[in-house]
Formats: structure tokens, sequence, C-alpha cells
């Protein structure tokens, strides 16, 4: 494990203050008790916050929950790795750091439902490995609350542990009801689920987490931005904002073809490559990756965004009010689960990755 120490020099925002009113109680140990914001001012925490590292969209869906939790005078710790931790230090440079290694899935180019049944397998190694590392870190280290998000083996039985999720129900192509049965085991292990979705019909996420009555421990705390609500949209500058993330070699697949499609059609285009390591490209309009300020800046001043069916993306371009073409994961149940259940709205376009056509009626 690798450590970065410092103080974070964020500030708060509109999101946290939105966020705090919704969260529900929590304690500060196993027995529970106590409210959040009462927790947190008078008896100041140190909050480990883990997101898991499949694209960006659980690191940044964290970041709200970060500012709320510095604003009311604790210290956090991010445990990530690649990608999602150079997010995080972007985000908040000053922050101390923890090299958490995260599950290096891929997806086939053929996105086969054995591929995935493979990575399954992997994954239920993974989870074991992630249980003796933070046993590991609350040995070395005084955390009093955990913050995982999808992070299974990220709890304690000594530590308040709370785990990030929308994802009760998990969608599969094969042997679905074993996988809840395994799904609802692991979430019993944490002190309390929090699911970033509203819980009535109105909600963004469907049948992942709205399929059956949820437990007691199960809190809804409305959907999870990085952004602001806009108090009005400015003049589009581009046709359009490709933000691009995800597991290689999917990634580079979709770049290529919207890469394509932008020439094709003549577009006046900003993509985001979703790397915050790489090495510039020194393109016009092609960044590799943009703080959550910029990135909001030019999503607001695109006619449409193209991004990913994945649920933080959608809960931010909910929170924009932007119009976006979603491009689910081939192969990833989920992605292409949420983009049918969006495909009928208003504010979305849904097109699969081998037919991607970005004519101009989209615009």
């Amino acid at each position: 494990m690798k450590w970065n120490t410092g103080k974070s020099s964020a500030q708060p925002t509109d999101s946290w203050k939105k966020i705090s009113a919704k969260l529900p109680n929590i304690g500060c140990g196993p027995t529970g008790g106590g409210s959040t914001n009462a927790m947190m001012s008078n008896n100041p925490k140190t909050i480990l916050v883990c997101p898991l590292d499949w694209g960006l969209g659980h690191a940044t869906r964290c970041i709200p929950l970060i500012k709320k939790f510095l604003n009311e005078g604790n210290r956090v710790i991010l445990g990530a790795d690649k990608n999602p931790l150079s997010l995080l230090k972007q985000e908040f440079p000053e922050l101390e750091t923890i090299v958490v290694p995260g599950y290096e899935v891929e997806y086939s180019e053929s996105g086969s439902w054995i591929q995935l049944l493979i990575e399954s397998l992997r994954f239920r190694n993974f989870i074991k490995e992630e249980k003796k590392l933070i046993d590991q870190i609350i040995r070395e280290h005084p955390i009093d609350l955990i913050v995982s998000d999808n992070r299974y083996g990220f709890y304690s039985n000594q530590v308040q542990s709370i785990l990030i999720t929308h994802q009760i129900f998990v969608k599969a192509p094969v042997a679905e009801p074993l996988i809840h049965k395994q799904i609802g085991k692991l979430l019993d292990k944490f002190n309390e689920v929090w699911i970033p979705d509203y819980e009535g019909d109105n909600n963004l996420s469907g049948d992942l987490s709205h399929l059956k009555s949820i437990r007691q421990k199960h809190r809804f705390i409305g959907p999870l931005s990085r952004f602001e609500k806009p108090r009005e949209l400015p003049e589009s500058i581009y046709d359009l904002c490709a933000v691009l993330s995800g597991p290689e070699p999917q990634r580079t697949i979709l770049e290529e073809k919207v890469r394509e499609q932008i020439r094709k059609h003549g577009l006046n285009a900003a993509v985001v490559r979703g790397l915050p390591n790489a090495e510039p490209t020194g393109e016009a309009g092609i960044f590799n990756h943009l703080p959550a300020d910029k990135l909001q800046d030019l999503m607001l001043k695109s006619k449409r965004v193209l991004c990913r069916s994945g649920y933080s993306s959608i809960m931010d371009l909910v929170t924009l009010g932007k119009s976006a073409i979603l491009i689910p994961t081939p192969g990833q149940t989920e992605q292409e689960y949420l983009a049918e259940f969006h495909k009928n709205s208003d504010q979305f376009d849904v097109q699969l990755q081998d037919e991607l056509e970005l004519d101009w009626k989209l615009f």
C-alpha cells in the first residue's frame, strides 16, 4: 500500500447540501446510532472511501460524498488505483491516498456472456483479497468509517461499513437467481447499504434497485452526481461531446468508432477519452481527462452528449438536464438494461456500438 498525505482544499457545493439532507442515520461503530451530521460535526472521524475501478463512474459519484464529509470536518482517505485514483487526486489533490489494487476486468470484443462468467468467478476471489486488504489497513491505520462503492470485500466487523450500490438485483444472462442470492449474502456483511436513486416510481435504476422489496438496512439517498444543476444553459459551441470510459478493449473500440463518425459527418465535436494517466495527444478538441467543473462546462456547451449507459453517467446527465446518445458496453448486462430502461425517454437516444451512426438528425 502506498500513502500520500496532506490536507484538502476542496470547497463545499450545493450537491453535498442536498445529499446531507437525504442521508440516513449511521453510527460510529458496529452498534450504530446517532445521525450523520451529529457524528461528523461533533466528533470528526477518519473515513476511508474506496470506489470500484470498473471505469470512472464509481469514483465520480463518490465526489459529492467526499465533499460533504470534508465540509463537516472529517479526515478522508481515498483508496483506489490507476485511473480512478488519478481522477480523485485531481479533484482532491491534498487528500491522503492508499493505492488499493483494482480488479482488472476486461470485456471481450464480442461481449460474450461466457467471458462475463469467467470474470464473475475471478471476482469472487478478488472479494476475498479485498477483505484481507481492508483488515490489514484497519490494523495499521485508525479508520472509523468505511464507505465502499461496489467493493464487496471492503467491510469490517470492527468498523462501521457502508456500501454504495444501485445494483441490489443484478441483471445476468444466466443463473440470475443464484447471483441474487450471492449478492444478498455480500450485502448482509455491511452495516448499511446506500442506494443512489429515488425510492418511488420516478427512479433512474429501474429493476436494479426496485425489483423487489428491499431490506431495512437499505437506504435510498437520491442520485449522486459530481455536477451542479445549471441555472441556465449556455449557448452551444460543439455539436457533440463524447465522454468515454470503461474497461478495455471496448473503450478503445468505441473511441475509434466515434472518431470515424465525427470525420464522416463533419461534426464539430469534443472527445473526452477517460484516460487520466495518458500522455496528451495534441489534437484539437481531444482531452484525455477533464476535472468535473471543466467537463460540466464542455457538456453544457454541446448540443448532445455521447457516453456509455452507465448509471453514474445517467445520474450526471439527469442533473445537467442534457440530452444524450447512450451506447451500452457490449455484453455488460447492467448497461444494456439501463439503455433499454431509458430508451423511450425524451432525454435519451440509444444506439448499439456496432451500429453507431451520428447523422445530423440527432442534433
